[in-house]
């Protein structure tokens, strides 16, 4: 698993890419009451806004890590966005990636980085 500085995990699952928030971000966020997921089949562009997330403190967007083509949603989300802030980095992800270019990631911080990060 490798963590961006705006709080997203990537973890690589076969030929895909699945994403979610970090347990931090989740926590910093409080509350999370609604999400908007983008569409299967969306070709996404690096640093792209393509979730909108909302809690009871504050409305974020989630960026496109890398580029490539959301291929699964995870529609569990848009009944009970709750589930972001009991399961971030397990049930909750956000979505599934094809991606086109797998070099940034090298870029992104594995965990004992992004705890450093977050200190």
């Amino acid at each position: 698993m490798k963590y961006t500085e705006e709080h997203e995990w990537l973890l690589p699952e076969g030929d895909l890419m699945v994403v979610g928030i970090s347990a931090h971000a989740a926590e910093q966020l409080g509350d999370v009451v609604f999400i908007e997921l983008p569409e299967a089949g969306t070709e996404v562009t690096k640093d792209e806004e393509i979730v909108v997330i909302e809690s009871v403190k504050a409305a974020s967007d989630i960026l496109a890590p890398l580029d490539g083509e959301i291929v699964e949603v995870n529609e569990a989300l848009i009944d009970n966005p709750g589930k972001v802030n009991e399961d971030p980095t397990g049930d909750a992800w956000f979505f599934k990636m094809k991606v086109s270019d797998m070099s940034p990631m090298d870029d992104y911080m594995d965990e004992a980085a992004y705890n450093d990060f977050i200190a």
